[in-house]
């Protein structure tokens, strides 16, 4: 007797170490695929690699194609613009697919006047939205996480009164993440290499170093088209998320760009940019805060050349 209690307490004993070690790597939903949420959004060591899909309606013509380039890509992260055009239904069942893919996706929006605080009907408007949708969802139907792209530095103001459009910017994030904190989702924002240059008015604090400490993560839009340049301008923001304990996913971008060819890698096409990255990931790695890459974006992406 006292043989089989001890093998029963070495096999409950090995179960509940299988079943923790099995939690670590993946959490299995309803329909038995892997919680993509998990995954992704901060409770697993898996890095990010992301596009933006902006055009929406792609969701409803093209869902299988927009999910199979995912795949065949190593996508795990679908940041997808919310478009009121698009039927509540499209959306859950897109999501449902991308979860059976283990892919994440996050609602995205945004637009240069939502760092002012004129536009805060706008945001609290797609904000409302998130939260009617994710409340009648299922797990499986919810998006992961919200992202946002803003971008303030391109709108009229900020040539006219920049300490001005930075305040209105910190008090509509300020207003966001409070949202976001009370629906329980992850809130990440793009954010330009080079706003480390500009200080938060009335203190020595830089603009990069207030967001990174007020998002959960930064997409940092690192464009250029060599490894070494796309590190040393990510570099100083990978170091403050690690102080910081937040992370950063490098963005890179495929569009042709009007800035120079230096910017994108529209020229040099996909083979070269994967070459690049792999460069980078061993060069960012140093950093706890790197968590891979976001690729901008989906539809330039998949028409570069091999």
């Amino acid at each position: 007797m006292k043989s089989k209690r001890g093998y029963r307490f070495i096999l409950l004993l090995s179960c509940l170490i299988l079943c923790a070690s099995t939690a670590c790597s993946s959490k299995v939903i309803a329909d038995g695929s892997v919680d993509s949420y998990a995954t992704i959004h901060g409770e697993l060591d898996v890095p990010v690699r992301a596009t933006w899909v902006w055009d929406t309606t792609q969701i409803r013509s093209n869902p299988q194609e927009v999910l199979n380039y995912a795949t065949a890509n190593k996508i795990n992260t679908i940041y997808l613009q919310m478009n009121r055009d698009i039927k509540i239904p499209e959306y859950k069942s897109f999501i449902r697919q991308a979860r059976a893919k283990n892919i994440a996706v996050d609602v995205m929006d945004g637009r240069s006047a939502w760092g002012l605080t004129e536009s805060r009907e706008q945001i609290a408007s797609f904000l409302d939205w998130i939260e009617a949708y994710q409340a009648q969802a299922l797990s499986n139907e919810k998006f992961a996480g919200i992202h946002l792209d803003i971008e303030p530095h391109v709108h009229p103001q900020w040539k006219i009164n920049q300490a001005s459009v930075i305040t209105q910017w910190q008090g509509n994030v300020d207003y966001i993440v409070e949202r976001a904190s009370r629906m329980k989702m992850p809130v990440a924002a793009d954010l330009p290499f080079w706003l480390d240059n500009y200080k938060i008015p009335g203190s020595t604090m830089a603009v990069s170093n207030w967001m990174i400490r007020k998002f959960d993560s930064i997409t940092i839009m690192a464009y250029r088209d060599t490894a070494a340049a796309i590190y040393s301008v990510a570099k100083d923001e990978l170091a403050e998320a690690a102080l910081l304990g937040k992370t950063i996913s490098i963005a890179v971008e495929t569009k042709q760009s009007k800035e120079g060819d230096f910017i994108t890698f529209y020229e040099e096409g996909s083979a070269y940019m994967e070459a690049q990255l792999t460069l980078v990931e061993k060069m960012a790695s140093a950093h706890a805060s790197f968590n891979g890459f976001s690729v901008h974006e989906y539809t330039s992406w998949k028409t570069l050349k091999k």
